[in-house]
């Protein structure tokens, strides 16, 4: 439950306010050229503090790498790294240690385990995603020596489509003590036919168990959607052809993924995102003795998780078709 992938795996580790997060990651092959320059960018993407429009907490995220590299290469055994927790406020939560708030893992985490982190979330924060980036980082090294893309972009936030409005409408939400959520798009380009794999694990069904485990995430979808379903088989249907002696599709209706394999088309998905549970206006709830009572939840929050949220969908869709890649290679003699 804390590791993805078959053939390149990660598993993270670490909790939002405790010393540090971080991750093994295995079965990247050895002698792949590490990227330091990307693996940064990437993390400044992500991370608290970036923005305006996100939490106030502010960590540098600077990722040490403890094992698995010389000289700039990869050794081909397990990549472990750290990423230290340096601006936690475990006080800010304090009151919260024996209310469970409405939206959150509070209450199923307690019921599973008998315990919880209270602070912040503990395990359930999306603090953990940043260990995924980096596993992100890696993966996307490996893809780019097939020429491989991977990109995603805000295409919604709340019911605004325009893009120039986004900013508006996060900050809008944040003044009213509240939160928004939206939809991100996800373009993976120059997948070459033949990835992924038939019936109970295919390539569709490895993205979106990836995607939907990123915190926040409440849909997915590739290709022409649900929206695709409710029209007829002949207006959805991607038609053959060959050009230069190779078959291609006049759409991509089926999103680059046909059987459970990659057909050679882009592979496009979009994923949803509800809006952030951790809200300041008051709310009605029970606490741990099963009293009613009310909370406002203060402290540094994101009013809405989608601009750093982006590259987290990339890392994660990264990981998965590195995954699937290293699987194509070993489906020959």
């Amino acid at each position: 439950m804390n590791s993805w992938g078959k053939y390149i795996t990660l598993t993270t580790f670490g909790e939002s306010h405790g010393p540090a997060i971080g991750g093994i990651i295995d079965g990247l092959p050895a002698g792949l050229e590490v990227d330091e320059d990307l693996l940064k960018e990437l993390m400044r993407r992500r991370r608290p503090g970036g923005t305006q429009l996100g939490t106030a907490r502010n960590e540098a995220d600077r990722v040490e790498l403890l094992s698995g590299i010389f000289e700039r290469k990869t050794t081909g055994t397990p990549i472990g790294f750290i990423i230290r927790n340096t601006d936690v406020r475990s006080a800010d939560y304090e009151k919260l240690r024996d209310v469970y708030r409405p939206g959150h893992a509070d209450f199923t985490y307690e019921a599973r385990y008998g315990v919880r982190d209270y602070r912040g979330g503990g395990r359930a924060s999306a603090r953990e995603t940043a260990c995924r980036v980096v596993a992100g980082a890696f993966a996307m090294m490996l893809l780019r020596t097939a020429g491989v893309t991977v990109s995603a972009r805000i295409d919604q936030v709340g019911k605004e489509r325009c893009q120039e409005r986004f900013n508006e409408v996060i900050q809008a939400a944040r003044a009213e003590m509240d939160s928004v959520g939206g939809f991100i798009s996800c373009r993976i380009d120059n997948v070459p036919a033949g990835w992924g794999a038939p019936l109970g694990d295919k390539l569709q069904s490895r993205l979106a168990a990836a995607i939907m485990s990123i915190p926040a995430a409440k849909g997915w979808e590739y290709g022409m959607g649900f929206e695709g379903c409710t029209l007829r088989g002949s207006e959805v249907a991607d038609e053959f052809y060959t050009e230069d002696g190779e078959v291609r599709t006049r759409t991509n209706y089926s999103g680059g993924i046909q059987g459970g394999i990659s057909n050679g088309n882009s592979i496009e998905f979009r994923v949803a995102f509800k809006p952030v549970a951790s809200i300041a206006c008051v709310q009605r709830t029970v606490n741990t003795s099963g009293e009613e009572c009310m909370v406002s939840i203060t402290g540094r929050h994101d009013p809405c998780v989608l601009p750093r949220a982006v590259v987290v969908v990339e890392a994660v869709a990264a990981m998965m078709m590195a995954d699937a890649m290293l699987e194509a290679r070993l489906a020959r003699v």
